[in-house]
């Protein structure tokens, strides 16, 4: 009887939750539509069209007119550093303010995790006349250096309340058998943050992925332009190529997408331990 009675709030709450991936999910499906369809079939009365031919030479235009690869290497190489750099600062930062006893430790943790109520693009103006004065815009260093910087106190509160959670004897046991810092740092301590890390780097790169504000203000060739400039070289010429377009929005989105969709699990389980045991 009990089950039977809890079965209309079941049925509810699986009726909720798709109409709730529905309405999520559309955009991407809306996207992918409009991009294998010819830009003449788009102006119809529908969300969605049925293309009377699949146009895959949408995307040839988009890979080759857009400099897909260059772009996509250049937001690799630059988010791949990102991550490192904020993984690794975000593990010295935790074990400095958790486990190593001095005066400030908690105002130093305080301070950097201010930076979360920061956002990114406040310092655009700022950092701007900096890079100027120093020679460094339009270098690979104009972009590394905000990506790391705004994304290292997520990392380090990640850090900390995973971190917070591991056994002192096991890194008590490691110095009296006479490890020094940096071994019982990266040989004891590093291997046990595994869950942690790969959220850090997940969600790292994802925060960073599509950040378009910055390159654009700080970067003037195509040297370092990252993955979302490819949209905006079919400004002139195929401005009136609806579909082409189309198709550079869904490359351009496709590997976060494809990052988030393998990775859902770990960035779910590595957020719930961190503030489980935090």
């Amino acid at each position: 009887m009990r089950e039977q009675a809890r079965d209309p709030k079941k049925i509810i709450l699986w009726v909720v939750l798709i109409a709730v991936a529905i309405v999520q999910l559309f955009p991407l499906v809306w996207l992918l539509d409009f991009s294998l369809a010819k830009s003449t079939e788009m102006f119809t009365n529908g969300l969605l069209i049925i293309p009377e031919k699949i146009q895959w030479g949408n995307y040839v235009t988009a890979f080759v007119d857009g400099h897909f690869l260059l772009y996509l290497k250049n937001s690799l190489l630059i988010n791949g550093l990102s991550v490192v750099l904020v993984v690794l600062i975000s593990i010295m930062s935790a074990f400095a303010c958790l486990r190593m006893h001095w005066k400030y430790s908690r105002v130093a943790y305080t301070i950097l995790l201010l930076g979360m109520m920061i956002p990114i693009h406040t310092t655009l103006l700022p950092n701007y006349k900096i890079y100027s004065q120093l020679h460094m815009t339009d270098t690979i260093w104009a972009l590394l250096i905000p990506y790391t910087a705004f994304s290292l106190p997520q990392g380090l509160f990640l850090m900390t309340g995973f971190m917070s959670s591991l056994p002192k004897e096991v890194e008590e046991a490691a110095v009296i058998d006479g490890c020094g810092i940096y071994k019982l740092l990266f040989g004891v301590v590093t291997p046990m943050l595994k869950p942690s890390i790969a959220t850090v780097c997940i969600m790292t790169f994802l925060n960073n992925w599509n950040e378009f504000m910055m390159a654009s203000t700080y970067l003037s060739s195509k040297t370092w332009k990252t993955l979302p400039f490819s949209v905006l070289d079919f400004t002139g010429e195929y401005s009136s190529n609806y579909a082409v377009q189309f198709a550079v929005m869904a490359l351009t989105a496709a590997p976060a997408v494809i990052v988030y969709v393998i990775l859902n699990k770990s960035i779910t389980k590595g957020v719930a331990m961190g503030a489980v045991k935090g």
